[in-house]
């Protein structure tokens, strides 16, 4: 089984619909995907209602948390989506996502930069408005080459001249209201210098002793000494490690199913779920 279990759609950040995203994910020769949107499960029913025959798809959420001024992301895996605490927490994530997008809007347009909201918003579309929409429009008008070239201290990056705060979960909390939501949590790219600050490892073992479920491993902005490491510490604290694209369509250059998940570690994920199970493509594999 290829398993991939960190995607966007255009509910967030990424370029496919969810319908085309299920469909790609299929003829990536992928037999499970995650969409795990930012803050959002509204792909879900688009995906569920395209699920092509031996596709499994796993509904999630990548949720924006901070902790000690340093961003993190959490994945969050079979919740149930209409648990009332946790589903309140994401509204509020997603309610600050428009002003914190016009107020980088606005300091760009401090440094020079001839950006307008309407662009972004054009952008955006119908997804969660964050930063990525705003660095394709940094692209669009030539300030930088990629995405990627955005997040970085002259622009976007955590702390950076254009960089707004948005609220955001403490990770501890994140942890709390997806277990009571009957979901399963892995903290996302925990070593992805290339982002900017990441979370010590002190962090990740008190993550570990609130029930945290596992680490992102495999993952493009992780190199193999990392990974190593990682390994090494999941070990250590006892967490699943988990391979995943971090897949965003043509707004990334990697490729669906670039890294997966271990057929084992996706059955242990399945088994600790209790507020959602994997959904079939008619005649697709579910995990026993």
């Amino acid at each position: 089984m290829r398993i991939d279990l960190h995607t966007h759609s255009t509910a967030s950040d990424g370029t496919d619909t969810p319908a085309e995203l299920v469909g790609n994910a299929a003829a990536a020769g992928l037999d499970v995907v995650a969409l795990t949107d930012h803050d959002t499960v509204r792909g879900h029913a688009e995906a569920i209602g395209a699920l092509p025959e031996g596709l499994t798809l796993v509904t999630g959420a990548e949720l924006s948390c901070r902790i000690d001024g340093v961003g993190l992301h959490m994945l969050a895996y079979l919740f149930d989506p209409d648990e009332p605490a946790f589903a309140r927490e994401r509204e509020l994530v997603r309610d600050d996502r428009v002003p914190r997008a016009r107020t980088m809007v606005r300091k760009l347009q401090e440094l020079g930069v001839p950006v307008t909201w309407e662009q972004v918003a054009r952008i955006a579309g119908d997804g969660s408005v964050g930063r990525p929409h705003v660095a394709t429009a940094l692209v669009e008008l030539g300030v930088v080459e990629t995405v990627s070239d955005a997040f970085t201290p002259d622009w976007l990056g955590d702390g950076g001249r254009a960089y707004a705060d948005k609220h955001e979960l403490d990770p501890f909390d994140a942890v709390r209201l997806v277990k009571a939501a009957g979901g399963v949590t892995v903290l996302a790219h925990p070593a992805a210098v290339k982002r900017g600050r990441t979370v010590p490892e002190s962090a990740i073992a008190e993550l570990a002793a609130a029930g945290l479920d596992g680490i992102e491993v495999d993952h493009m902005d992780h190199d193999e000494p990392t990974r190593t490491r990682l390994r090494a510490l999941a070990g250590e604290l006892g967490l699943l490690t988990t391979g995943s694209s971090d897949y965003h369509g043509s707004r990334k250059t990697v490729e669906l199913g670039a890294y997966t998940t271990d057929p084992e570690i996706y059955g242990e994920i399945t088994r600790r779920a209790t507020g959602a199970f994997p959904v079939p493509g008619a005649g697709g594999p579910t995990a026993s």
